[in-house]
């Protein structure tokens, strides 16, 4: 027992420090926008993903992450199966078909995939080490990466499709690709907008779009969300109004205020110094996950940290790039903050990778 307790002093502390900040800081903001509410279930719901996402956290940070890796294709199929079943039999809630439910809970496969895929194509990249130059190697990437967002499109969630393209062409930039491919990369990606655009996207979808483009084209519909956000954002001044207090969230102006736009809620109330704390924290988790990135022991834990940095860098730039008007809504929680359970469990479970990496990369022996 005291082996297993002394191993605690090796995990990376000043990673644990801001995983737990932004967890407390998360919680007091969720627990704000619900002062207005019924009942505090979001909250209280919240509470119990975090009692199991605390202890898979410890858990995958003391699993051995190669292990991990090379068992994580079986869950990849398993999630790619759990995605066709969705496309499928899935029932439509909230516009999507986006969760399956157990008992009272939903769980959202698009969101356990993001982690699953990092796992898979690390594993991929460090198996054919040597030869990611290959054409082979680069659709075969490709196309692990595309099968998800695919199917997740169809269900439809765009931002999460966009969350798994964005993972891939981050992962295969870490790699020693040659600067030729880059191009290739670009024209390839120009290519799949353009037919998304023209064959794939929903006309809701577009519409997020264009009125990103000029909120004016229809401030009572499609740009009443992100109107009243950069709104809230505003009217947080420099101190906010204090936790509970804010008129939009608290006065229900601004919709999705636990989840989509919990950032525009939380800056009215906490107000710029608070919002740039926020940041300042993800900024600091960022750096901290790629030091541990150059420290890993293997090209397999550099990729897999590099992929988690990643993850983190898109979930926090869209959110909240959608939340104060400079890009589209596409529906992507801000990561410890916005209520859901599968994001807040996928989160844990991705640090606790990423402080096997950090510990693996000392060379202990236990």
């Amino acid at each position: 027992m005291r082996t297993f307790f002394n191993r605690f002093k090796y995990l990376d502390i000043p990673l644990l420090v801001a995983t737990l900040l932004l967890i407390f800081a998360g919680g007091a903001i969720l627990y704000a926008t619900t002062l207005s509410e019924d009942t505090k279930s979001i909250f209280y719901r919240q509470l119990i993903f975090l009692a199991v996402g605390l202890p898979s956290f410890l858990f995958l940070s003391f699993f051995d992450y190669r292990l991990l890796a090379k068992i994580n294709r079986v869950i990849y199929v398993v999630l790619v199966a759990f995605l066709v079943y969705l496309v499928i039999f899935g029932t439509i809630i909230q516009g999507g078909k986006r969760w399956i439910n157990f008992a009272s809970f939903g769980f959202q496969p698009a969101e356990f995939i993001k982690l699953v895929f990092i796992l898979g194509l690390a594993r991929l990249l460090y198996l054919k080490r040597g030869q990611i130059n290959s054409l082979g190697t680069l659709v075969w990437s490709f196309f692990y990466a595309f099968l998800p967002a695919a199917l997740i499109i169809i269900q439809p969630d765009l931002g999460s499709a966009i969350i798994v393209m964005g993972l891939w062409i981050g992962i295969i930039l870490l790699s020693p690709i040659k600067k030729k491919y880059l191009a290739v990369l670009f024209v390839g990606f120009l290519v799949v907008a353009g037919v998304g655009w023209k064959f794939v996207l929903k006309s809701y979808q577009k519409d997020r779009v264009l009125v990103f483009i000029n909120p004016e084209l229809d401030p009572k519909g499609r740009g009443y969300n992100v109107r009243q956000a950069t709104i809230a954002v505003g009217s947080g001044e420099l101190f906010g109004r204090g936790l509970g207090k804010g008129i939009q969230s608290q006065r229900k102006f601004l919709p999705e205020r636990q989840t989509d736009f919990i950032f525009a809620a939380s800056s009215e109330e906490i107000g710029f110094l608070g919002s740039f704390s926020l940041l300042g924290l993800y900024f600091f988790l960022l750096l901290r996950i790629s030091n541990i990135m150059r420290r890993a022991k293997d090209d397999l834990g550099m990729y897999i940290a590099g992929g988690v940095m990643f993850f983190f860098f898109f979930q926090v730039l869209i959110n909240v790039g959608m939340n104060i008007g400079i890009l589209p809504v596409t529906g992507i929680p801000l990561p410890f903050v916005s209520a859901g359970g599968s994001s807040l469990i996928v989160s844990l479970l991705a640090l606790g990778v990423v402080q096997n990496i950090s510990l693996q990369s000392k060379s202990l022996r236990f």
